[in-house]
């Protein structure tokens, strides 16, 4: 059996991934220590270091898998991390390499969060509609327990202005979630979604 060496894509992948989710550690939380959403987070509050160093790491994982050497799923979370890491506002980012990258994320390492995670690089590559397909794919037994699959169900209501069908999809996150952090922002999102739709009507 062949020793893993640093010369492999997945364990240069998975280094890349472990810096470029540790950069993000200082924006994840506000001053009052509830959870940003990723699109809200600060950007100049990650860690440009550990970026630099995960990009390195991918970018010799990169050469290597050009030579023909397999990856796997390491290799393209750390993709997917680094096309978050590389733009510097949230609206910039390459959300169609990004769903790209789920595609072969979810034949590397098929499993439902990812296929949650796909319907969100779709829904903001091409449109809610085409998120709610890959939601609406999705076993239904999977996740029953979870706030998940409801939370990016209501924010791809929302993105497509339905939102009163989102305010009720969030309230269904909302009773789900055992995490009292993520249960006020659902609470909040239903409670913003039920206004906008009155405010609408």
């Amino acid at each position: 059996m062949s020793s893993v060496t640093r010369d492999e894509p997945e364990v240069l992948g998975l280094q890349a991934l472990l810096e470029l989710q540790a950069s993000r550690f200082a924006a994840r939380l506000d001053d009052h220590g509830e959870p940003v959403l990723l699109e809200s987070q600060d950007r100049t509050r990650l860690d440009q270091s550990m970026i630099q160093r995960g990009l390195v790491a991918l970018q010799q994982a990169e050469h290597l898998a050009a030579t023909g050497q397999p990856v796997g799923q390491y290799f393209l979370q750390a993709a997917i991390a680094a096309q978050h890491a590389r733009s510097e506002h949230a609206e910039k980012t390459n959300w169609r390499r990004i769903a790209l990258l789920y595609d072969l994320l979810a034949g590397a390492a098929p499993g439902p969060v990812i296929e949650v995670n796909r319907a969100v690089a779709y829904g903001r590559a091409f449109g809610p509609e085409a998120g709610m397909a890959v939601l609406d794919a999705l076993d239904s037994a999977a996740l029953r327990d979870s706030p998940l699959v409801p939370s990016v169900r209501a924010d791809l209501f929302e993105r497509s202005g339905q939102h009163r069908m989102a305010s009720e999809t969030f309230a269904e996150a909302a009773k789900l979630s055992r995490n009292a952090s993520e249960r006020a922002i659902l609470r909040r999102r239903a409670a913003e979604n039920l206004a906008q739709s009155r405010h609408s009507h």
